[in-house]
């Protein structure tokens, strides 16, 4: 297995783990929160998405999926369309409360072609160029996609215990 194939196949399991908690989620479930200041499920998903898109856009030098597919126009969210969720509040948070599964898994869906359609072609010594020199020590493409692997693991995660909980309370 190449370290390509690897990524594709890290990133088609985050796909299939925001299928299994979105796919029959009741949509009262999507905006329900365990208390006053949690996340939601349906902010969960669309954060990772986000974070999976602003990361891997920049990374391809590429423009978001989020902004050229229009799904910033269909989610109609009231914060700036390139927020990606990182240190909302909890009003923020609620905003997503509109947004239907149907729209968070296209959205995501579409983010996770494009991304897998870059990680596809990378090879072994791509991983080493340096996407971000602001941080110390930079950041490197296999740092940036393990990072964005962890990151939406996560939170798919806690989607799914947030989703289990709500069905078994």
């Amino acid at each position: 297995m190449t370290s390509a194939e690897l990524l594709a196949d890290a990133f088609g399991r985050v796909r299939g783990l925001c299928h299994r908690v979105l796919e029959g989620v009741a949509p009262e479930h999507l905006s329900a929160r365990l208390d006053p200041k949690a996340n939601t499920i349906a902010w969960l998903i669309w954060h990772l998405s986000r974070i999976q898109d602003d990361h891997l856009a920049d990374a391809a030098g590429r423009e978001q999926v989020w902004l050229a597919g229009g799904w910033a126009k269909r989610c109609a969210l009231p914060f700036e369309e390139h927020a990606t969720g990182y240190g909302q509040s909890a009003e923020e948070v609620a905003a997503l409360g509109s947004v239907s599964a149907e729209l968070l898994l296209g959205y995501f869906d579409a983010t996770v072609a494009a991304t897998i359609d870059f990680v596809s072609g990378l090879h072994d010594e791509d991983l080493d160029r340096i996407v971000d020199a602001t941080r110390t020590p930079p950041v490197s493409l296999g740092v940036r996609l393990v990072s964005v692997i962890s990151d939406n693991l996560q939170h798919v995660g806690q989607a799914a215990y947030v989703r289990g909980c709500l069905e078994r309370g």
